[in-house]
């Protein structure tokens, strides 16, 4: 469950330059990887499940709108590096120990979490998928709608971290997804991540209050029937990032702070 700056991954970005790749794995560590994968994240979820509830203060409002079936999409703004562990975890945690199907799969920049062997092993094992920086990657656009229907997965459509206070735009890949594995999309809200790892700061801090809002389930039906084109990806991520807006500013308003 790990944060990603290019987890808005858009259909028609392009880049050019040295070009860094995740790594490919052999059969024996292919082999292995379901159990090693249930192990490892399950018990770095309960590490952080301690620290959101623990060494800080997370208050999540709608979690029964969650529930626990496959084929669930998870969509919320994006403040930090390390948003898709609270997300991930205040959404499924402990239920993930006995439904290992729950912990979601996660679009994972190769620059930020493929950048050593280490740190690209554990994102391997935490269910990351690679994007590459800044390219049209149309293969972890597959791979993530593969995730579906057997699994469920956490994406930030906004594609960066947003430090104005405010929700930004969606980029259209995220309705791709949508429109190609039809999962039950959950819009949600997240504020105070920012002041658990602010801007240069390289560990998170304690003592913090996190806020963290699952709203209903996004109707988009009628959306599906419509051509598959950019534009009508667009429009369908422009939904839900309206119901994320309106979820930020309420707990902006719980909070009482300004909404931008």
């Amino acid at each position: 469950m790990s944060g990603s700056e290019s987890a808005g991954i858009s259909e028609d970005s392009t880049t050019s330059g040295p070009e860094l790749r995740a790594p490919v794995r052999g059969r024996f560590f292919k082999l292995l990887h379901p159990l090693a994968s249930y192990l490892v994240t399950n018990v770095t979820v309960t590490l952080v499940w301690l620290w959101f509830r623990v060494l800080n203060r997370t208050t999540v409002i709608g979690r029964s709108n969650v529930g626990y079936d496959r084929n669930t999409l998870l969509l919320s703004n994006h403040q930090t590096m390390i948003d898709s562990f609270v997300v991930g975890v205040m959404a499924y945690y402990p239920h993930s120990w006995w439904r290992p199907y729950l912990i979601p799969w996660n679009p994972a920049a190769v620059e930020n979490f493929y950048r050593n062997p280490v740190l690209s092993w554990f994102s391997d094992l935490w269910r990351c998928i690679p994007i590459r920086e800044g390219r049209r990657d149309l293969q972890a656009l597959r791979r993530m709608i593969k995730v579906f229907p057997r699994g469920v997965m956490t994406l930030f459509p906004e594609g960066t971290r947003m430090r104005a206070h405010k929700v930004g735009r969606g980029r259209s890949g995220a309705g791709l997804i949508m429109l190609s594995a039809h999962p039950k999309v959950i819009p949600v809200a997240i504020d105070g991540m920012d002041e658990v790892l602010p801007i240069g700061a390289v560990w998170p801090r304690m003592f913090k209050h996190i806020y963290v809002y699952y709203g209903a389930p996004v109707e988009y039906s009628d959306y599906l029937d419509m051509p598959r084109t950019k534009q009508t990806s667009q429009d369908l991520v422009d939904r839900v990032m309206e119901r994320i807006r309106d979820q930020y500013a309420a707990l902006r308003r719980l909070r009482g702070k300004p909404v931008d």
